[in-house]
């Protein structure tokens, strides 16, 4: 995969979130920061939404996986 660059709106249909939640996400330091392009214009590299999302699908199995060993 390259750095090719996404908008918001593709990013926010890769993970099925919300704008709010994005930039809070972003906030806190959990999610990918934009690259900023102009005043207000910024994208965000695909390959890192998408690292994002395996590991957070990752923690959600393993998570799973401890829970039904107890």
């Amino acid at each position: 995969m390259s750095n090719r660059c996404i908008r918001l709106p593709k990013v926010l249909d890769i993970i099925g979130g919300s704008r709010s939640w994005v930039y809070q996400e972003i906030g806190q330091g959990r999610f990918p920061k934009p690259i900023l392009l102009g005043k207000r214009s910024v994208v965000w590299i695909e390959k890192e939404i998408y690292d994002y999302l395996d590991q957070r699908i990752k923690a959600s199995r393993q998570s799973s996986q401890s829970n039904e060993v107890k």
